[in-house]
C-alpha cells in the first residue's frame, strides 16, 4: 500500500527568513535574492504546486463552515487556486467549486493571482484544513470597488442588529457593500461615496465599544455626503 505524505507542519516565518534554496517558484509574500527565496512579510510558509508563498497571519480569523468571506488568490495549481482568507491556514478552491467549466491546467484563465473573490467556507476539519466554494448565490469574482480591512471581531458591530448599521451606510452613501466574516469588506460606488462609506466602517471599528454609535455614524456620513441639488 502506498504511504500517503503526512500533512506538513505550519512554519511561522518573519521578513528575511530563507524559504527556499532553489527549485521552487516565488509566490505571494516573497522576494528573490541571489537565486534564493525569502519571506517579505510575517506569516505561514506554504508550498503549493511548486510555489512557495506566505499566508499572512494578520487578524487571526478562524473560519467556520457557512461563513461568507472575501479572499485573495495567492497561488494557482492545475485544478485549484489557493485563497488567502485572512486566516492562518490556506484555503484551496477546487475547480468543482466555481461557477465555470474549467479544464485541467486552465485555471489561470479564470482567476489570477491578486484577484479578489466572494466565497463561502465549505469545510473546516479538525486539523484546520479549509475548503471554500463559489457555488452559491451571489458569489463571484470582484471587479472594481475598494476593500476595507477591519478586525474580524468587529464585523458584527459593522453589520449591526438585524443588519441595521450596514443598511444605513448603504442607504446614505448609495454604495454596494459586501461584508466578509473574515474582516474584509468590499465597497463599490462613486469615488466620494466609497471614501465616506469606508470612513464610516473604520469609525465603527475604532469606536465599537462606545455608546450612541449609530447616531454618531449617521452624523458622520451626513456631514460628508453633499445633498443633491434641487
Amino acid at each position: 500500500m502506498e504511504k500517503r505524505d503526512a500533512r506538513p507542519a505550519r512554519e511561522i516565518v518573519v521578513p528575511g527568513d530563507l524559504l527556499d534554496n532553489g527549485g521552487s517558484r516565488p509566490g505571494y509574500g516573497t522576494y528573490v535574492l541571489d537565486g534564493k527565496i525569502y519571506a517579505s512579510r510575517l506569516g505561514v510558509k506554504n508550498l503549493f504546486s511548486g510555489t512557495v508563498s506566505i499566508i499572512p497571519l494578520r487578524g487571526r480569523y478562524m473560519p467556520a463552515p457557512g461563513d461568507m468571506v472575501l479572499g485573495m488568490i495567492v497561488d494557482i495549481g492545475p485544478s485549484n487556486w489557493l485563497v488567502d482568507i485572512n486566516a492562518p491556514y490556506p484555503a484551496p478552491l477546487h475547480v468543482n467549486e466555481v461557477p465555470w467549466k474549467v479544464e485541467f491546467g486552465d485555471t489561470s484563465r479564470f482567476l489570477k493571482i491578486g484577484e479578489m473573490i466572494m466565497a463561502k467556507i465549505l469545510m473546516v476539519d479538525e486539523s484546520m484544513k479549509i475548503q471554500v466554494t463559489m457555488n452559491d448565490s451571489g458569489l463571484r469574482k470582484l471587479e472594481g470597488g475598494q476593500i476595507a480591512e477591519i478586525s474580524h471581531s468587529k464585523v458584527s458591530r459593522v453589520i449591526g442588529k438585524s443588519g441595521s448599521m450596514i443598511q444605513m451606510i448603504k442607504n446614505m452613501t448609495d454604495c454596494r457593500i459586501f461584508v466578509g466574516q473574515n474582516g474584509r469588506i468590499w465597497v463599490d460606488g462613486d469615488t466620494d461615496s466609497v471614501t465616506v462609506a469606508v470612513g464610516a466602517i473604520k469609525m465603527i471599528e475604532k469606536e465599537a465599544q462606545t455608546s450612541n454609535l449609530t447616531e454618531r455614524v449617521k452624523e458622520f456620513i451626513g456631514s460628508k455626503i453633499k445633498p443633491e441639488e434641487e
